[in-house]
């Protein structure tokens, strides 16, 4: 009897199973052909490496400074870096004076509130404060951005799967629509096209221009160059603390592969006149 009622409970998958097959492949014949979606026209994040790239890798100092400029003097207008502090550029290799500065003279005042009279008020931001956000809220950010809100920047580089190649490729994919572009997929009012965005139209327009700033060290300011560094300081704004962990990951395996021999030496100390 219970072969029987196995035999049938195996029939019953193997119909159920047919069936669908039936059904999917006809599905699939009678299909209608359908026509370019945006992801035909997407393409993945350019190959970039960087100097913090891989299990030995550190972040380049005067790369990050450079690239800390270009967010000031270009990308600060809109996005904000709410997780850092301006004490962390000292991280970076500015000097605790030059943080004070960078702050004091931020464009971005700090919100504060009146110690004499308890009204809300603006103030110079100091080394401890965060930097600031650009606008008041979502809305203000969305009504000067043709309803686009500019994200913040801080975990950019984690925040997208292709992480800091993503960020570059984005900063220098700013192209015209090829020829076969359907029009569904034209950039509209407001929007410009870039392959390397989801859905290839995207409401920032092209950020980045030749000596768009002029570096101390004298590196000429292309736009590959500028991509290049600010995203290596978006790398370091999202994991400012990576050297360390690769640090102690290298401790750790040293320690482990150690131990593993000194166990398997005291093993065989210990079991040498065992037989086995």
């Amino acid at each position: 009897m219970v072969r029987v009622i196995g035999f049938l409970v195996g029939l019953g998958f193997v119909v159920v199973l047919g069936y669908s097959l039936i059904v999917g492949a006809i599905a699939f014949a009678t299909e209608e052909e359908s026509g370019p979606t945006a992801y035909d026209y997407h393409l993945y994040a350019q190959d970039v490496s960087f100097p913090s790239d891989g299990p030995l890798g550190r972040f380049d100092r005067q790369q990050l400074q450079r690239g800390f400029q270009v967010f000031r003097e270009v990308c600060a207008a809109c996005h904000s870096l709410e997780y850092v502090a301006f004490r962390n550029l000292t991280e970076i290799g500015f000097t605790e004076a030059e943080v004070d500065a960078i702050a004091d003279q931020w464009p971005i005042q700090v919100p504060t509130v009146d110690p004499d009279t308890g009204e809300e008020t603006t103030r110079n931001a100091v080394a401890a404060d965060n930097f600031p956000h650009v606008y008041a809220n979502e809305t203000a950010g969305r009504a000067a951005n043709n309803n686009a809100y500019p994200p913040d920047l801080s975990l950019m580089t984690k925040a997208r799967g292709e992480g800091a190649p993503y960020v570059y490729s984005l900063l220098v994919g700013y192209q015209d629509p090829p020829a076969d572009l359907p029009e569904e997929f034209l950039p509209g009012t407001g929007l410009y096209y870039n392959p390397y965005f989801p859905n290839l139209n995207l409401a920032m327009p092209p950020a980045l221009f030749p000596d768009q700033v002029t570096y101390a060290d004298g590196t000429e300011a292309t736009v590959e160059q500028m991509a290049w560094d600010v995203s290596a300081f978006l790398i370091w704004t999202a994991e400012p603390r990576m050297e360390e962990r690769k640090a102690t990951g290298w401790a750790v395996l040293i320690f482990l592969i150690f131990a593993t021999v000194l166990a398997f030496l005291s093993y065989k100390n210990i079991w040498r006149d065992q037989k086995h």
